[in-house]
């Protein structure tokens, strides 16, 4: 027995499925997830001493590789002083302001602790400033945990076979409304349907919780025409994309101003943090300035604004470590593409940049419901197979994979010749 197979026969017993996130389990795969030890670069290594390419980047934000020297040393200098105050910091002013001044469409910002209170807040400051308490999110993206979102979710929920989750009573999310992502018409419809009382859409720019699924043509631009139309405001769900596909996230990579934007772990360099902001007078309806109320003990901790704002940064100094990481994208995800069609394999690749998922279909993916014909025990099988050749990828069909500045070609070379010998 490893020591990961330990480690989980003793998790189990105190953990409800042995992981603290859904999106950690093995349990669709038929084995123990690897627990890990320690990484660099573009690489992670487990409890057993195995080293494998990471995919995953813990979800997004390790966009330089694990374990960036200059972040790594910003927070040990900046753990010196404390770990948590509970009270206003100069680095927290010093993260606002950065964001502010180089996002056009982030006039203010709130900090908080992960993505799903950042959504959460966003909502809610939406509905303040609105006056109206509809909400149209799509089927498949996923915004977090929160009740009022997880209607139709996708990621971990899409996995565990459960469209909903228990526990949430109908009374919180009846005011969410369920649209097809890349079809404006549902939109349309909902719009004409809630007469006036849409206080909000919400939207993964690219699907990024049922694997990869691209903006179609005019998709972002249609939602911009209809919420002004509406008078309903445009969020977008930067979580994953935010920073990544380019600096100013989808927002920049597409060409789309929303009304307000979330972002996730990646501005605390993969330390638990959020935040949510948009334009001043939307931002200014948030406590304690105006009267939506919304408040967190640990909210823009010291520690983790000097690792998310050492990357940030970085980032806005190199860019052309986007360019970069196109380029890797195109190495990978065009080198599967023709691994595919060497050995005349039906399977569909999408990619946005360094995002990219393998759906296990012969059908076009282009939103939930077709997502959902991939073949999940074919996906299984060449998990398998690609982590016993040292290839970490996250175990799910409906999860994207993450490149980072770290994977060179020489990495993205020896993880197509795995695919080749997988498939």
């Amino acid at each position: 027995m490893t020591k990961s197979e330990e480690l989980f026969e003793r998790a189990v017993k105190r953990i409800p499925g042995g992981v603290n996130s859904p999106v950690r389990a093995y349990g669709a795969i038929g084995e123990a997830p690897r627990f890990i030890k320690r990484a660099d670069g573009c690489y992670i290594y487990d409890v057993d001493g195995k080293r494998y390419i990471d995919y995953i980047d813990s979800w997004g934000p390790m966009i330089l590789g694990h374990n960036f020297p200059a972040i790594r040393e910003s927070v040990l200098k900046a753990s010196e002083n404390g770990l948590s105050f509970g009270c206003a910091t100069e680095i927290e002013v010093e993260m606002a302001e950065f964001i502010c001044e180089h996002i056009p469409h982030v006039e203010m910002i709130r900090m908080v602790n992960s993505g799903t209170e950042a959504v959460m807040s966003a909502v809610r400051a939406a509905r303040g400033f609105t006056g109206k308490s509809k909400i149209i999110k799509f089927a498949g993206c996923y915004h977090g945990h929160s009740d009022a979102m997880l209607v139709s979710a996708g990621s971990g929920v899409m996995t565990s076979g459960v469209p909903d989750s228990a526990g949430v009573p109908k009374g919180c999310t009846k005011d969410t409304m369920t649209a097809v992502y890349n079809n404006l018409e549902s939109v349309a419809a909902l719009m004409e349907q809630a007469k006036g009382e849409v206080a909000a859409v919400i939207v993964e720019p690219v699907g990024a919780n049922m694997g990869v699924v691209p903006p179609g043509e005019g998709f972002l631009e249609g939602l911009r025409e209809l919420c002004d139309k509406h008078g309903a405001l445009l969020i977008f769900d930067e979580v994953i994309t935010g920073f990544r596909l380019a600096f100013g996230g989808a927002a920049e990579y597409f060409g789309i101003c929303p009304d307000m934007v979330t972002y996730g772990k990646i501005i605390g360099a993969g330390m638990p943090v959020g935040a949510y902001g948009g334009r001043r007078e939307i931002m200014e309806m948030v406590s304690p300035v105006g009267a939506v109320y919304q408040a967190g003990t640990l909210s823009g901790n010291p520690i983790a604004m000097a690792a998310g704002l050492t990357q940030l940064q970085y980032l806005y100094q190199h860019p052309e470590i986007y360019k970069g990481l196109s380029e890797k994208g195109e190495k990978l995800y065009g080198g599967m593409r023709k691994i595919l069609k060497e050995k005349g394999v039906p399977y569909k690749i999408h990619s946005v940049s360094s995002l990219g998922c393998m759906f296990f279909t012969k059908e076009a993916v282009s939103n939930y419901s077709s997502a959902k014909t991939a073949d999940t025990e074919a996906f299984a099988q060449y998990f398998k197979k690609m982590l016993s050749k040292g290839i970490h990828l996250a175990p799910s069909q409906f999860e994207a994979m993450f490149l980072s500045a770290a994977h060179t070609d020489e990495v993205i070379g020896e993880t197509l010749d795995a695919i080749r010998q997988c498939i």
